[in-house]
């Protein structure tokens, strides 16, 4: 490994040998505050420790072998090589002899708690420092590759142990600046400048890596007279990948196109099916292309390539969740990938699968179902070995199931544990990383909807342009969110008109419907009740046919919201059973508040045509079903809806000459009244 410094090696030999620490150090200070000789009489002495009848050490033992090694190196410097070594071994103790100095004056200038405390900062902080070398001058071959194994391996497996992207870069220059040649260090570099999403870098980088790769000739030692079309054609696919990460798919199709063409001229089937796979990636930002994928995993199972297999099956899963296919036949698709991943122990594709269940489970509105699958993966171990105090599956399957899980509990109104969850993912994902794009637009989406729940518009339009950034198409559709609480109608109908043309374009299903029930809301504030109607049927179909069962079950309570405007009361009742029970068991607080208020709207306007008794008991039941509203409402904090429910309970409680309830609801909605004033809509007139 890379020279540590001489404070660190004195703790590690006191940790196993402490008399012998005392004897190291007296014998480096005579040597470097000494003379040249002394260096020489050091290395004599070396040699003696081999002779006699029973030498101090054996020449075959591991000590011997090193010993041996070290003499037989000495003995080959040049007296300049010498005298170098000798200036080296000086400036290495004499840097450490001055650290000391300064922490023997710090000592003197601070009390013992200070001192201590700084003692356990240090040892805390002392991993980190080990990987941190300096390259003052040429490393070693193996130093070098030792330090870009550990740091690439960091990136992997835990990004925030690695050294940071500016100093990382610093180090890899120093190596190239001895070792101009040195084709991994490009390779490391290349790495490094995409975690900053620096794509002039990062591609001068790898260009740099492969070049460099083709002059050493390491590839045709190891693969023959195939080396340098190899390296020329993997050369091609990883420009293709890099430029499809940056979204620049033109270049990305025609290098994709050069690595196809030189795969098959080198019938070079292995190449050829890692280029099918990232051509469907490219294809499908322009068309579905299933047959195309169904292909690539049928002819990577046939080339024994289990990892491209599984992520074809997982892409082939995710195309068709979105396409509405039913839940258990993707189920069953991903149960025969896992067989897949555990017989070949690839854990990253276990870890894909079980995010990918927690997706699909979310998109269905299964939050439950999405819940075990998250707390699933956060509890397995990685398959792969990792070293002690590395962080395991620091990998874009972790970022997502967190993010899934802050959201879910956001929508329950466990604000302060999303909170933690948030702060976990900004230490494990630091915002320069690759994955942090995902916490941040989760981040804003919460932040939004709190906002609005509070009834404070003017930060929730602040947020806009930050989610908008992150995702232009949940940013156009908050900022119509936004314009629809302040009651800019004709604006909040046109861009919402805008957004639903462009997601039928690129077949957002979701979304879709999402924007059919905002401009269904949009109408009934409008007082255009019947316009509503053939805008939530069809958006009703569109949940049905895509399996949506929790759009669709929110459908249904619009209907039933309109249903009740239009003078139905008992038929809104009716439909309501159909859909109450998927919203109180998956939903979030907001949706289990607002469908308990509008069961106590219909059951209120239902009495009416009663009998005395019977109008009574329907009454004090809408009273009930009105508590359980303001309970689920009071969790997120959802002022305006609150205020709304205060108000129809007093008026409930005055109906039944229950004054001093009425009195005490009338209080609790003067309060929020005048903390938020209406806006001049009439409050029966808004399902949420």
């Amino acid at each position: 490994g890379p020279d540590m410094p001489l404070s660190r090696l004195r703790r590690a030999i006191e940790e196993c040998c402490p008399h012998l620490a005392a004897s190291v150090h007296i014998r480096l200070k005579l040597m470097a505050e000494g003379e040249l000789k002394d260096m020489e009489q050091f290395f004599d002495d070396l040699s003696d420790l081999f002779t006699g009848t029973e030498p101090e050490v054996h020449k075959t033992s591991v000590v011997g072998l090193f010993l041996r090694h070290m003499i037989l190196a000495y003995n080959k410097l040049s007296f300049s090589q010498v005298y170098k070594l000798y200036t080296a071994l000086q400036q290495y103790f004499q840097s450490d002899e001055k650290k000391d100095g300064i922490d023997e004056s710090d000592m003197e200038l601070t009390n013992t708690e200070e001192l201590e405390g700084r003692m356990e900062k240090e040892e805390l902080d002392a991993p980190l420092r080990e990987e941190e070398i300096s390259c003052n001058g040429p490393l070693s071959q193996k130093q070098a590759e030792y330090f870009i194994s550990q740091q690439a391996s960091l990136l992997k497996n835990d990004e925030t142990k690695a050294l940071a992207p500016a100093s990382l870069q610093k180090e890899l220059n120093n190596l190239l600046k001895f070792n101009p040649d040195f084709a991994e260090a490009h390779y490391l570099s290349y790495l490094n400048n995409l975690r900053v999403q620096d794509v002039f870098s990062s591609t001068h980088s790898l260009l740099h890596y492969f070049d460099r790769l083709i002059l050493t000739g390491a590839e045709g030692k190891s693969n023959g007279d195939e080396g340098y079309g190899r390296s020329l054609r993997y050369a091609a696919l990883n420009l293709a990948a890099l430029h499809c990460r940056f979204g620049h798919y033109q270049q990305a199709e025609l290098a994709l196109q050069e690595a196809i063409r030189i795969a098959q001229e080198s019938n070079d089937h292995v190449c050829l099916q890692h280029c099918l796979s990232w051509l469907y990636i490219l294809e499908q930002k322009i068309f579905d292309s299933c047959v195309l994928l169904e292909h690539s995993v049928n002819k990577s199972l046939h080339f024994g390539l289990p990892y491209l297999a599984s992520l074809g099956i997982q892409s082939l899963v995710q195309q068709r969740a979105f396409a509405g296919k039913a839940a258990n036949k993707l189920m069953d698709a991903l149960k025969d990938s896992d067989l897949l991943h555990w017989k070949h122990s690839l854990s990253e594709l276990v870890d894909i699968s079980i995010a990918q269940k927690t997706a699909i489970w979310r998109l269905y509105g299964r939050s439950t179902m999405a819940l075990q699958q998250a707390q699933t993966l956060l509890s397995m171990n990685s398959l792969e070995a990792v070293n002690v105090g590395v962080q395991q599956n620091n990998t874009e399957s972790f970022a997502v199931v967190l993010c899934h899980l802050t959201e879910l509990h956001a929508e329950q109104g466990y604000f302060a544990a999303a909170s933690e969850i948030l702060k976990h993912l900004k230490e494990r994902f630091p915002p320069h990383s690759q994955h942090a794009q995902l916490w941040m637009l989760f981040d804003q989406k919460i932040q939004f909807e709190r906002a609005m729940n509070d009834g404070r518009y003017h930060i929730a339009d602040s947020l806009v342009a930050g989610i908008t950034a992150l995702n232009s198409i949940e940013g156009v559709y908050r900022k119509a969110l936004v314009l629809k609480a302040q009651n800019q109608m004709s604006e909040a109908h046109k861009l919402l008109q805008k957004l639903l043309i462009h997601c039928q374009k690129i077949r957002n299903t979701e979304m879709v419907i999402s924007v059919l029930l905002s401009i269904a809301e949009l109408y009934w504030r409008s007082s255009c009740h019947t316009i509503a109607l053939p805008v939530l049927l069809q958006a009703l179909a569109l949940s049905r046919q895509y399996s949506l069962q929790y759009l669709a079950s929110e459908t249904v309570l619009n209907l039933a919201f309109s249903q009740l405007i239009l003078g139905i009361p008992e038929q809104a009742l009716n439909i309501l059973h159909m859909a109450i029970e998927p919203v109180l068991a998956h939903g979030a607080m907001l949706d289990k508040g607002c469908a308990m208020f509008l069961v106590a709207k219909c059951q209120v306007a239902s009495a009416a045509s009663y009998t005395p008794q019977k109008k009574v008991e329907a009454l004090e039941s809408a009273i009930l079903n009105l508590n359980e509203a303001k309970t689920y409402f009071a969790k997120v904090d959802c002022k305006e809806q609150l205020r709304d429910v205060l108000y129809f309970q007093a008026r409930l409680f005055h109906t039944l000459g229950k004054t001093q309830e009425r009195n005490k609801c009338a209080m609790l909605f003067q309060q929020l009244h005048q903390e938020l004033p209406a806006h001049g809509v009439p409050l029966i007139n808004a399902f949420k």
